[in-house]
Protein backbone atom coordinates (compact mmCIF):
# COMPACT_ATOMS: atom_id res chain seq x y z
CA UNK A 1 0.00 0.00 0.00
CA UNK A 2 1.02 3.61 -0.45
CA UNK A 3 1.50 4.97 3.07
CA UNK A 4 2.47 8.40 4.39
CA UNK A 5 3.94 8.04 7.88
CA UNK A 6 4.10 11.26 9.86
CA UNK A 7 6.18 11.40 13.05
CA UNK A 8 9.48 9.56 13.51
CA UNK A 9 9.89 9.60 17.27
CA UNK A 10 10.56 6.77 19.72
CA UNK A 11 7.54 4.83 18.46
CA UNK A 12 6.97 6.23 14.98
CA UNK A 13 10.30 5.51 13.38
CA UNK A 14 10.38 1.75 14.12
CA UNK A 15 6.73 1.51 13.04
CA UNK A 16 7.63 3.09 9.70
CA UNK A 17 10.63 0.77 9.38
CA UNK A 18 8.36 -2.26 9.74
CA UNK A 19 5.96 -0.93 7.12
CA UNK A 20 8.86 -0.66 4.67
CA UNK A 21 10.05 -4.17 5.55
CA UNK A 22 6.57 -5.49 4.76
CA UNK A 23 6.84 -4.14 1.20
CA UNK A 24 4.74 -1.00 1.45
CA UNK A 25 5.58 2.17 -0.48
CA UNK A 26 6.27 4.59 2.37
CA UNK A 27 6.85 8.34 2.42
CA UNK A 28 7.89 9.79 5.78
CA UNK A 29 7.81 13.23 7.37
CA UNK A 30 9.08 14.44 10.72
CA UNK A 31 8.72 17.86 12.31
CA UNK A 32 12.47 17.98 13.03
CA UNK A 33 14.33 17.37 9.75
CA UNK A 34 17.12 14.83 9.48
CA UNK A 35 15.37 11.61 10.51
CA UNK A 36 15.16 9.01 7.77
CA UNK A 37 13.90 5.46 7.26
CA UNK A 38 15.85 3.22 4.92
CA UNK A 39 13.74 2.40 1.87
CA UNK A 40 11.30 5.27 2.44
CA UNK A 41 11.07 8.60 0.66
CA UNK A 42 11.27 11.82 2.68
CA UNK A 43 8.77 14.66 2.31
CA UNK A 44 9.20 18.28 3.32
CA UNK A 45 5.62 18.74 4.57
CA UNK A 46 2.70 16.54 5.72
CA UNK A 47 0.79 17.54 2.58
CA UNK A 48 3.66 16.45 0.33
CA UNK A 49 3.91 13.11 2.15
CA UNK A 50 0.16 12.47 1.89
CA UNK A 51 -0.41 13.66 -1.68
CA UNK A 52 -0.43 10.22 -3.32
CA UNK A 53 -1.05 8.05 -0.27
CA UNK A 54 -3.87 5.59 0.30
CA UNK A 55 -3.30 5.69 4.05
CA UNK A 56 -1.88 8.51 6.18
CA UNK A 57 -0.53 7.29 9.53
CA UNK A 58 0.27 9.71 12.38
CA UNK A 59 2.34 9.11 15.49
CA UNK A 60 3.08 12.50 17.07
CA UNK A 61 3.38 13.96 20.53
CA UNK A 62 0.01 15.40 21.52
CA UNK A 63 -3.40 16.73 20.52
CA UNK A 64 -2.04 20.06 19.29
CA UNK A 65 0.55 18.32 17.10
CA UNK A 66 -2.12 16.11 15.51
CA UNK A 67 -4.26 19.14 14.72
CA UNK A 68 -1.32 20.98 13.13
CA UNK A 69 -0.24 17.99 11.04
CA UNK A 70 -3.78 17.52 9.78
CA UNK A 71 -5.10 21.05 9.37
CA UNK A 72 -2.24 23.56 9.10
CA UNK A 73 -1.61 25.25 5.74
CA UNK A 74 0.67 22.43 4.58
CA UNK A 75 -1.34 19.81 6.46
CA UNK A 76 -2.84 16.51 5.35
CA UNK A 77 -6.38 17.87 4.94
CA UNK A 78 -5.29 20.04 2.02
CA UNK A 79 -4.63 16.95 -0.13
CA UNK A 80 -7.25 14.50 1.15
CA UNK A 81 -9.24 12.56 -1.45
CA UNK A 82 -12.37 10.44 -1.05
CA UNK A 83 -11.46 6.90 -0.03
CA UNK A 84 -8.29 7.79 1.87
CA UNK A 85 -7.88 6.68 5.49
CA UNK A 86 -6.18 8.73 8.18
CA UNK A 87 -4.93 6.68 11.14
CA UNK A 88 -3.76 8.29 14.37
CA UNK A 89 -1.55 6.26 16.70
CA UNK A 90 -0.85 9.26 18.93
CA UNK A 91 -2.41 9.29 22.39
CA UNK A 92 -4.67 12.34 22.45
CA UNK A 93 -7.98 13.57 23.86
CA UNK A 94 -10.94 11.41 22.75
CA UNK A 95 -13.12 14.51 22.33
CA UNK A 96 -10.55 16.03 19.98
CA UNK A 97 -10.34 12.76 18.06
CA UNK A 98 -14.07 12.86 17.35
CA UNK A 99 -13.79 16.47 16.17
CA UNK A 100 -10.89 15.64 13.86
CA UNK A 101 -12.81 12.67 12.44
CA UNK A 102 -15.74 14.91 11.51
CA UNK A 103 -13.46 17.32 9.68
CA UNK A 104 -11.75 14.46 7.83
CA UNK A 105 -15.12 12.93 6.90
CA UNK A 106 -16.13 16.25 5.35
CA UNK A 107 -13.32 15.64 2.82
CA UNK A 108 -14.68 12.19 1.96
CA UNK A 109 -11.95 10.33 3.89
CA UNK A 110 -12.15 8.11 6.98
CA UNK A 111 -10.48 8.58 10.34
CA UNK A 112 -9.36 5.73 12.61
CA UNK A 113 -7.88 6.21 16.07
CA UNK A 114 -5.35 3.46 16.76
CA UNK A 115 -3.15 4.21 19.79
CA UNK A 116 -0.78 1.43 20.75
CA UNK A 117 0.66 -0.42 23.70
CA UNK A 118 3.99 -2.22 23.74
CA UNK A 119 6.38 0.72 24.14
CA UNK A 120 9.65 1.07 22.25
CA UNK A 121 10.53 -2.63 22.32
CA UNK A 122 7.17 -3.60 20.84
CA UNK A 123 7.48 -0.99 18.09
CA UNK A 124 10.94 -2.24 17.13
CA UNK A 125 9.96 -5.92 17.10
CA UNK A 126 6.62 -5.45 15.36
CA UNK A 127 4.76 -6.71 18.44
CA UNK A 128 2.52 -3.73 19.20
CA UNK A 129 -1.11 -4.06 20.24
CA UNK A 130 -3.39 -1.60 18.42
CA UNK A 131 -6.38 -0.21 20.35
CA UNK A 132 -8.74 0.84 17.60
CA UNK A 133 -11.78 3.06 17.15
CA UNK A 134 -13.44 3.54 13.78
CA UNK A 135 -15.63 2.04 11.07
CA UNK A 136 -15.37 -1.71 10.50
CA UNK A 137 -14.67 -1.39 6.77
CA UNK A 138 -11.74 0.96 7.37
CA UNK A 139 -10.30 -1.29 10.07
CA UNK A 140 -10.48 -4.26 7.72
CA UNK A 141 -8.67 -2.37 4.95
CA UNK A 142 -5.89 -1.56 7.42
CA UNK A 143 -5.27 -5.16 8.52
CA UNK A 144 -2.13 -5.69 6.36
CA UNK A 145 -0.57 -2.58 7.90
CA UNK A 146 -1.56 -3.53 11.43
CA UNK A 147 0.01 -6.96 10.82
CA UNK A 148 3.27 -5.38 9.67
CA UNK A 149 3.63 -3.40 12.89
CA UNK A 150 1.82 -5.39 15.56
CA UNK A 151 0.73 -8.70 16.97
CA UNK A 152 -2.89 -7.88 17.82
CA UNK A 153 -5.69 -5.48 16.92
CA UNK A 154 -8.48 -4.85 19.44
CA UNK A 155 -11.33 -3.02 17.70
CA UNK A 156 -13.02 -1.29 20.62
CA UNK A 157 -15.85 0.32 18.62
CA UNK A 158 -16.68 3.68 17.09
CA UNK A 159 -14.29 6.58 16.55
CA UNK A 160 -12.80 7.89 19.80
CA UNK A 161 -13.19 4.68 21.77
CA UNK A 162 -9.65 3.55 20.92
CA UNK A 163 -8.27 6.68 22.56
CA UNK A 164 -10.68 6.31 25.48
CA UNK A 165 -9.60 2.72 26.13
CA UNK A 166 -5.92 3.69 25.90
CA UNK A 167 -6.39 6.41 28.52
CA UNK A 168 -8.02 3.90 30.86
CA UNK A 169 -5.06 1.56 30.45
CA UNK A 170 -2.52 4.33 31.03
CA UNK A 171 -4.41 5.40 34.14
CA UNK A 172 -3.75 1.91 35.51
CA UNK A 173 -0.08 2.03 34.48
CA UNK A 174 0.51 5.35 36.25
CA UNK A 175 -1.30 4.19 39.39
CA UNK A 176 0.39 0.77 39.49
CA UNK A 177 3.86 2.24 39.25
CA UNK A 178 3.02 4.86 41.85
CA UNK A 179 1.90 2.10 44.23
CA UNK A 180 5.18 0.26 43.68
CA UNK A 181 7.25 3.42 44.10
CA UNK A 182 5.50 4.46 47.31
CA UNK A 183 5.75 0.95 48.75
CA UNK A 184 9.46 0.71 47.92
CA UNK A 185 10.10 4.11 49.47
CA UNK A 186 8.25 3.12 52.65
CA UNK A 187 9.95 -0.24 53.17
CA UNK A 188 13.36 1.32 52.68
CA UNK A 189 12.54 3.94 55.33
CA UNK A 190 11.46 1.12 57.64
CA UNK A 191 14.72 -0.76 57.11
CA UNK A 192 13.47 -3.64 54.95
CA UNK A 193 16.12 -4.88 52.46
CA UNK A 194 14.82 -4.06 49.00
CA UNK A 195 15.97 -7.38 47.54
CA UNK A 196 14.11 -9.37 50.21
CA UNK A 197 10.98 -7.30 49.71
CA UNK A 198 11.19 -7.86 45.95
CA UNK A 199 11.42 -11.60 46.57
CA UNK A 200 8.19 -11.32 48.54
CA UNK A 201 6.44 -9.37 45.76
CA UNK A 202 7.45 -12.01 43.23
CA UNK A 203 5.64 -14.63 45.33
CA UNK A 204 2.51 -12.60 46.12
CA UNK A 205 -0.81 -11.78 44.44
CA UNK A 206 0.29 -8.17 43.87
CA UNK A 207 2.90 -9.23 41.31
CA UNK A 208 2.41 -7.40 37.98
CA UNK A 209 4.02 -7.80 34.54
CA UNK A 210 4.31 -4.01 34.35
CA UNK A 211 6.24 -3.83 37.60
CA UNK A 212 8.29 -6.91 36.65
CA UNK A 213 9.57 -4.83 33.73
CA UNK A 214 10.13 -1.59 35.66
CA UNK A 215 11.55 -2.80 38.99
CA UNK A 216 14.92 -4.20 37.83
CA UNK A 217 15.74 -0.92 36.09
CA UNK A 218 14.67 1.06 39.18
CA UNK A 219 17.00 -1.06 41.33
CA UNK A 220 19.80 -0.41 38.81
CA UNK A 221 18.92 3.32 38.72
CA UNK A 222 18.53 2.96 34.96
CA UNK A 223 15.90 5.45 33.82
CA UNK A 224 16.60 5.39 30.08
CA UNK A 225 13.29 6.25 28.39
CA UNK A 226 11.09 3.35 27.37
CA UNK A 227 8.00 5.48 27.98
CA UNK A 228 9.25 9.04 28.61
CA UNK A 229 8.05 10.77 31.74
CA UNK A 230 6.86 13.85 29.85
CA UNK A 231 4.59 11.68 27.70
CA UNK A 232 3.11 9.85 30.69
CA UNK A 233 2.51 13.21 32.38
CA UNK A 234 0.77 14.38 29.20
CA UNK A 235 -1.42 11.27 29.30
CA UNK A 236 -2.25 11.75 32.99
CA UNK A 237 -3.45 15.26 32.19
CA UNK A 238 -5.48 13.91 29.23
CA UNK A 239 -7.11 11.35 31.54
CA UNK A 240 -8.06 14.05 34.04
CA UNK A 241 -9.41 16.18 31.18
CA UNK A 242 -11.54 13.27 29.95
CA UNK A 243 -12.78 12.72 33.50
CA UNK A 244 -13.86 16.34 33.80
CA UNK A 245 -15.61 16.23 30.41
CA UNK A 246 -17.47 13.03 31.27
CA UNK A 247 -18.29 13.84 34.89
CA UNK A 248 -16.09 11.10 36.38
CA UNK A 249 -14.10 11.69 39.57
CA UNK A 250 -10.51 10.39 39.86
CA UNK A 251 -9.21 11.54 43.26
CA UNK A 252 -6.30 9.09 43.42
CA UNK A 253 -4.99 10.07 39.99
CA UNK A 254 -5.24 13.73 40.95
CA UNK A 255 -2.74 13.03 43.73
CA UNK A 256 -0.45 11.10 41.37
CA UNK A 257 -0.46 14.08 39.01
CA UNK A 258 0.95 16.18 41.85
CA UNK A 259 3.98 13.86 41.93
CA UNK A 260 4.49 14.44 38.20
CA UNK A 261 4.28 18.18 38.73
CA UNK A 262 7.15 17.93 41.23
CA UNK A 263 9.52 16.26 38.79
CA UNK A 264 12.40 18.43 37.67
CA UNK A 265 13.04 19.54 34.10
CA UNK A 266 16.11 17.29 34.06
CA UNK A 267 13.91 14.23 34.68
CA UNK A 268 11.39 14.92 31.93
CA UNK A 269 13.33 13.07 29.24
CA UNK A 270 13.79 10.00 31.44
CA UNK A 271 11.41 7.06 31.77
CA UNK A 272 8.31 7.75 33.85
CA UNK A 273 9.70 5.38 36.48
CA UNK A 274 12.03 8.26 37.40
CA UNK A 275 9.11 9.74 39.36
CA UNK A 276 10.32 7.56 42.24
CA UNK A 277 13.10 10.12 42.77
CA UNK A 278 10.47 12.63 43.90
CA UNK A 279 9.24 10.26 46.60
CA UNK A 280 12.79 9.44 47.69
CA UNK A 281 13.63 13.12 48.00
CA UNK A 282 10.48 13.82 50.05
CA UNK A 283 11.37 10.86 52.30
CA UNK A 284 14.95 12.00 52.78
CA UNK A 285 16.43 8.95 51.08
Amino acid sequence: MKVAFLGLGIMGRPMAVNLVKAGNEVVVWNRTPGKIVAGASVAATPAEAAKYAEVVWLCVADTKAVEQVLFADEGVASVLRPGMIVVDSSTIAPSATCGFAERIAAKGAQFVDAPVTGSKAGAESGQLVFIVGGAEDAVQRLQPLFSAMGKKVIHIGKTGLGESAKLGMNLMAAMMFEAFAEALTLIRKLGVPAEKWWELIQSAAVRSPLIDGKAPKVFERNFAPNFPLYLMHKDVKLILQAARESGAKLPALEKVEEVYQLTSKEQQGLDYSATIAVLEKLAGL
